[in-house]
């Protein structure tokens, strides 16, 4: 059992102050990509496999609370205590539009096919931007209860979800009316809800239990206690059979989807942790921490025999061109060597 709770993983440094959220790209032609929104209101964009770093968004005067890539990782927005979400070329970095809010804007996310860009935050209204008429002003969806914490897009852009900071429940908007129709109750402040892949699950972490909801139907699905009080779970996207949960006590924990029962506990930030997302793949999750790094654990049997724990972390580290003896060196027990990692991502940005 103690060895299921080895977990060398990729350990991503350049945020200067804590990292909120973490998105990760569908696969595309050119593999699949991962960006972090940090308080340093730069997002970075990087190879979702390896972790390497790609490049970093300049323009924002404020912490950035949310990010997100296009369905085929063309473009990427964020959304900024600055007052403003952007959207962004995410091949060259530059900023293509800036929309301008009333308050800090809490979250974004782009519409399934791209055109749409959602936005909400202290302002307490949901805002539709059409990126094919960037210069129109945005369509206004009824008022938000509370200020707006999360924003995702359902059932191919005919819904959206949102929920607020300063009361539990997730709220299910349909578009065309612009009218809450189903408020899933919850005792807590809703701070990660995510769509399944398949589209099945709605997973949201309140307090400390993490919730599977029907995201056709609307009923609870799950129930799970966790040991402390957690900020973001997501769900495995491949068999859907276990998830990931992060929160107050620093570390990554992954557990069983049916019974709740935990599975691994991967120990390694030095702050609580903010964002945890699985890759589309599932063959490794990232997360991101009041520390300023992100780190991307290996999920392990996913891919790899139960008695290999090593295995996956071989293939990986290879990636990062970490010497053999480094591995080894790990493998004895020694304490993770995040040193030579950290080289090799600075010198990967110069």
């Amino acid at each position: 059992m103690d060895k299921k709770k080895v977990g060398v993983p990729l350990v991503c440094h350049g945020h200067s102050r804590p990292v909120v959220d973490l998105f990760y790209s569908p696969v595309t032609p050119d593999g699949f990509f991962l960006i972090s929104a940090s308080k340093d209101s730069s997002p970075m964009l990087r190879n979702g496999e390896t972790g390497d770093w790609i490049g970093t968004f300049e323009g924002h005067k404020g912490a950035v609370w949310s990010v997100c890539l296009d369905t085929n990782a063309l473009r990427a927005a964020s959304a900024s205590a600055d007052f403003s979400a952007k959207v962004w070329d995410a091949l060259t970095g530059d900023v293509l539009h800036s929309f301008e809010h009333k308050h800090i804007v809490r979250a974004c996310a782009f519409s399934e096919d791209t055109h749409l860009l959602l936005t909400g935050g202290v302002e307490k209204v949901l805002r539709i931007y059409d990126l094919n008429r960037p210069d129109a002003p945005p369509r206004e969806v009824d008022k938000s209860p509370g200020s707006v914490r999360t924003l995702t897009w359902m059932h191919s852009d005919q819904t959206i979800l949102s929920s607020c900071s300063d009361m539990g429940g997730v709220r299910l908007w349909d578009v065309r009316s612009g009218k809450i129709v189903q408020t899933l109750e919850t005792k807590s402040s809703v701070t990660s809800a995510e769509v399944s892949q398949d589209g099945r699950y709605i997973t949201t972490a309140d307090g400390s239990t993490v919730k599977f909801w029907d995201a056709n139907h609307y009923g609870l699905v799950k129930s799970h206690n966790m040991p402390c009080t957690v900020e973001s779970a997501s769900l495995e996207p491949k068999y859907g059979n276990k998830f990931v949960a992060g929160g107050e006590d620093m570390w990554v924990r992954v557990f069983d989807f049916h019974s709740g029962d935990e599975i691994a506990c991967n120990k390694g930030h030095h702050g609580p942790v903010h964002c945890v997302r699985f890759s589309p793949g599932g063959e490794s999750y990232a997360s991101g921490s009041e520390d300023g790094t992100i780190r991307i654990w290996m999920t392990g049997p996913l891919v790899h025999d139960d008695t290999e724990p090593f295995a996956a972390v071989n293939g990986s580290v290879g990636k990062v061109k970490v010497t053999a003896e480094d591995v080894s060196r790990k493998i004895e027990g020694f304490h993770i060597a995040e040193d030579g990692k950290s080289k090799e991502k600075e010198t990967g940005k110069e």
